[in-house]
């Protein structure tokens, strides 16, 4: 199980999730160490399908959803691809922010699974 973080630092409900026996405890057992592996895990990916195992595996392991969009704007870059980890009690401020900025840095390596994402949107007209 995750170790507790310093008072004021994280807003994950730690606290209140284990006071409520019928709460879904998968965010509590990504420990640092399996955020590192999950981390570079991500890191890891090469293809758009991969990366969408990826998402599946966090859904089903931590009750989370990772969503990896177009922006509602219009994407000139990679910064207009929206990538979130849905907030969820027991799911540490740091892994929601370490967790987009690996995708980030896989779409920013291979920019061809950033061009299937849009693809996957409809956007060079494939749907």
């Amino acid at each position: 199980m995750r170790a507790e973080c310093p008072p004021g630092a994280c807003v994950c409900e730690r606290d209140q999730l284990l006071d409520d026996p019928a709460a879904d405890l998968r965010p509590l057992q990504l420990t640092r160490a399996e955020e590192a592996r999950l981390v570079a895990r991500i890191e890891r990916v090469e293809s758009y399908e991969e990366l969408q195992r990826v998402q599946k595996a966090i859904r089903r392991n931590l009750g989370t959803v990772l969503t990896i969009e177009p922006g509602p704007n219009e994407v000139r870059t990679l910064r207009g691809i929206v990538i979130r980890l849905e907030d969820r009690p027991g799911l540490c401020r740091k892994v929601r922010q370490s967790v987009p900025a690996a995708v980030r840095r896989v779409l920013d390596q291979r920019p061809e699974i950033a061009w299937a994402i849009l693809d996957a949107g409809g956007l060079f007209g494939a749907q």
